[in-house]
C-alpha cells in the first residue's frame, strides 16, 4: 500500500499492522510493526522519547522490534504544519491502527475544545480504558493500595464531552432556550438572565458497544464482575438508559456467561461462579465511596464519559497519583495509548517528571499487539526500579528511603531491569 504524507516519513524497516476482522477486533501483527508516536507537549517531550526507549528494550528482549513513525500534533504540529492536528497525523493513526501519544495542550483559539478529544472523536476511539493497579514502592494516601485492581471502560465520544453547547449571550443559546421553554414545556426550569446550555447525548449504540467491550474484557481476563456506573436516579433518560442498555446487552448477547447481581444472591447465595461474570450497577456518587471503602469488590467498571473521568482519577489517587496512571483509547481494530496525566508545561524539558504513566500506557499497547511477554516485562521492570528506591521526585518526596533521580535516569534503570529479567 502506498502512503501519502506531507511530512511524515514511513519507516522502510517495518511492516504495517493489518486488519483481519474489524468487527472482531482482530489484527495481523508482524514482528516489526510500524507504530506512529506523538511525543506530546510539555513534559511529553521528556516522557515520550523515554517511554519509546523502554518499549524498545522490552520488544527486543522478547524477539520483537517496533518501527517507530514520528507524527505530530499540538506544538510539534504547529512547528511542522502550522496546524494543531494535521491531516497527516490523523491519517497515519487511522492507517497504521496502533499508536501511542504523550499529553497534548490545546491552546486558546485552536479551533478545538481539546486536541485529545478531537483525536478520539475523529477516529472513533470510543472506549477510554484505564487500568488502575498499585506498584510496590509507590507511596499512597490509603492504607492498603494493593486492593485496587480496577479497569475502567469510559465511553469516549458522547455525554457532555461531545461539545454540544452554546455560550451565554449568543443568539444560538437564546434559540435553544426558546425551544426548551416554549416547545418542550420547561418554562420554569432555566433561570432568567445569561445562561450557557449544553446537550448530553447518550445513545443506545454508543452505550452498548462500550459495555460489550467491558464484558468481553472481563470474560477474557477472568474478572469476576462488570459494574455499570451511572446517575440514573436523577438523569433517567440518559444515564438511566445507559444502565438499562447494559443489562440488555448482558441478557441478550451473553446467555449464561453473564449473570446479574440479583441472580447471584437469590440463586447462588452470593457465591461467585467460576464460569460467569456478574453484572451489577452503582450510582456514581456512591461508587466514589465504594472504591475507597470496598476497593477489592470491583473488577471492571463501565460508565459514561464524565463519570469515568472523575472516578478513574479518584482511583488513580489511591495508587499514588496520575504519574503512575496509564490509559489507552480503543476503537474497532485500533488502539491509541496515552497516559492519564496532562502536559504540565512548567516541568517541560527539566528531565524531572515520572515517565511511569507513559511507559505503562505503552505496556497496554504491547498487550494489544499480542506481545504479552514484553508487556509483563515492562510492568515487572518498572516495579523493580521503583522498589530499588531510585525514583523521580513525586515518589521520592513521600519516601524516606528513596533517592531522587530524573526522567532519563529512571528509564535507564528500567531498561537495566528489563535486561536482567529477560
Amino acid at each position: 500500500m502506498d502512503y501519502e504524507y506531507d511530512r511524515v516519513e514511513v519507516p522502510t524497516d517495518g511492516t504495517p499492522v493489518e486488519v483481519i476482522d474489524e468487527e472482531a477486533d482482530e489484527l495481523d501483527v508482524p514482528e516489526d510493526p510500524i507504530v506512529p508516536i506523538i511525543h506530546g507537549d510539555g513534559v511529553g517531550t521528556d516522557v515520550g522519547p523515554t517511554a519509546q526507549r523502554v518499549l524498545d528494550a522490552a520488544a527486543e528482549a522478547t524477539g520483537h522490534e517496533v518501527a517507530w513513525m514520528r507524527v505530530f500534533a499540538g506544538e510539534s504540529g504547529r512547528e511542522q504544519y502550522d496546524e494543531n492536528l494535521p491531516d497527516d497525523t490523523v491519517n497515519a493513526i487511522d492507517e497504521f491502527h496502533v499508536a501511542i501519544k504523550g499529553p497534548l495542550t490545546t491552546p486558546v483559539g485552536a479551533g478545538y475544545r481539546s486536541l485529545n478529544v478531537a483525536l478520539r472523536q475523529t477516529l472513533d476511539f470510543y472506549a477510554n480504558v484505564r487500568p488502575t493497579f498499585h506498584l510496590d514502592g509507590v507511596p499512597s494516601p490509603v492504607s492498603e493500595p494493593g486492593q485496587m485492581d480496577l479497569v475502567t471502560f469510559r465511553e469516549n465520544t458522547e455525554d457532555v464531552y461531545a461539545g454540544i453547547e452554546w455560550e451565554a449571550g449568543t443568539d444560538e443559546v437564546e434559540q435553544v432556550r426558546e425551544f426548551v421553554e416554549d416547545e418542550m414545556g420547561f418554562d420554569e426550569t432555566i433561570h432568567d438572565g445569561p445562561v450557557g446550555i449544553g446537550v448530553k447525548p447518550i445513545s443506545e449504540y454508543g452505550s452498548k458497544r462500550l459495555i460489550r467491550r467491558a464484558i468481553d474484557y472481563a470474560l477474557e481476563h477472568d474478572r469476576d464482575s462488570v459494574t455499570l456506573v451511572h446517575k440514573g436516579n436523577i438523569m433517567k433518560f440518559t444515564e438511566g438508559a445507559f444502565a438499562d442498555w447494559g443489562y440488555e446487552v448482558a441478557k441478550e448477547e451473553y446467555g449464561d456467561e453473564v449473570i446479574t447481581e440479583d441472580t447471584l444472591w437469590e440463586e447462588r447465595d452470593g457465591e461467585q461462579p467460576d464460569d460467569a461474570v456478574v453484572i451489577d450497577d452503582r450510582i456514581a456518587d456512591n461508587m466514589l465511596q465504594q472504591v475507597l471503602t470496598r476497593t477489592d469488590q470491583y473488577d471492571v467498571m463501565a460508565t459514561m464519559n464524565l463519570n469515568g473521568d472523575y472516578i478513574s482519577d479518584a482511583c488513580g489517587a489511591q495508587i499514588g497519583g496520575l504519574g503512575v496512571a496509564p490509559g489507552a483509547n480503543f476503537g474497532d481494530a485500533r488502539c491509541l495509548a496515552e497516559p492519564v496525566h496532562g502536559s504540565a508545561p512548567k516541568y517541560a524539558g527539566q528531565d524531572k517528571v515520572n515517565p511511569t504513566a507513559m511507559i505503562l500506557s505503552g505496556r497496554i499497547m504491547l498487550e494489544y499487539l499480542g506481545w504479552t511477554d514484553a508487556a509483563d516485562l515492562v510492568r515487572d521492570a518498572v516495579e523493580a526500579q521503583i522498589v530499588s528506591g531510585e525514583v523521580t521526585y513525586d515518589i521520592e518526596r513521600n519516601r524516606e528511603d528513596a533517592t531522587r533521580i530524573g526522567t532519563s535516569e529512571f528509564a535507564d534503570g528500567v531498561v537495566d531491569h528489563i535486561e536482567d529479567l529477560a
